[in-house]
């Protein structure tokens, strides 16, 4: 069994927003300096489902990661939960690439990879929020894709997963090989122990350019970005709705929202 999952460093999302700007001129988001990279949340919950299927079945993970200036102890951490290697496509080429790009590039880093049984991807990034990718492998691929999955198994040959749907969910099965896209049902990434990251230290990492996978990733490009600017801020009123005592506050409250036609 072999399992491929793709991961992005992403800015981390729990950080703080006071600082972050648009360059308009650069067409650029500056995020405030110290704010520390991370593995996307979602492709860390397709991580903790590979790594649950190792445990179940036996498999040889193998976590793919692209872009350019990567924070290699940052996706070691992928090696310290249960990942057995990490793929790094590391060049200055594979910077603000579009959807239809990444997915090529991913496929090319796959493809030299060789055999594989399921691909693993989040359902989508934490910094653009597009959800494009993994479909995208998927259709290059020509395999089967399930987006949203709440839970993954595997059985005779297939993958067996319950998909995330607006009213419950619904159960679908498909052959192998297939891609997943996981949702954040799945649950988080199980905490490395202090030797598991110590011993991912050490391990190697396989890093290829743009030259050595032979892939004019920038030349894919399908998107032209042609402005990227802050959304306009509205100006709020802020009214205090006081009374003697609670329940005359609450009827002031009442016939000023009567009053604004909001009942």
């Amino acid at each position: 069994m072999r399992i491929i999952v793709c991961i992005k460093q992403v800015p981390d999302p729990q950080a703080s927003s006071s600082g972050t700007k648009v360059d308009p001129e650069a067409m650029r988001v500056i995020v405030p300096q110290g704010t520390p990279p991370v593995m996307s949340p979602y492709d860390e919950n397709a991580l903790e489902a590979a790594i649950r299927i190792k445990d179940a079945h036996g498999a040889r993970v193998t976590v793919i990661s692209a872009g350019r200036n990567l924070a290699k102890p940052v996706l070691r951490k992928s090696l310290a939960s249960g990942a057995d290697e990490l793929v790094l496509l590391e060049d200055a080429a594979f910077e603000k690439l579009d959807s239809y790009a990444t997915a090529h590039l991913l496929v090319a880093a796959i493809r030299e990879i060789g055999e594989y049984d399921l691909i693993l991807c989040g359902r989508q990034a934490a910094d653009t929020d597009a959800g494009q990718v993994g479909s995208g492998i998927a259709e290059i691929l020509k395999i089967p894709c399930i987006t949203a999955a709440s839970k993954v198994e595997l059985s005779d040959g297939k993958v067996l997963v319950e998909r995330v749907v607006s009213d419950g969910f619904e159960v679908i099965e498909a052959p192998m090989p297939a891609l997943v896209t996981a949702s954040s049902e799945i649950g988080d990434l199980r905490y490395p122990k202090l030797k598991d990251l110590q011993a991912a230290q050490k391990m190697p990492i396989t890093v290829r350019g743009a030259q050595a996978l032979g892939i004019d990733a920038a030349g894919l490009k399908r998107v032209n970005l042609v402005r990227l600017a802050e959304p306009p801020r509205r100006k709020t009123e802020c009214r205090i709705i006081g009374g003697e005592t609670p329940e005359e506050a609450g009827a002031n409250l009442a016939l000023k929202v009567k009053e604004a036609k909001l009942l």
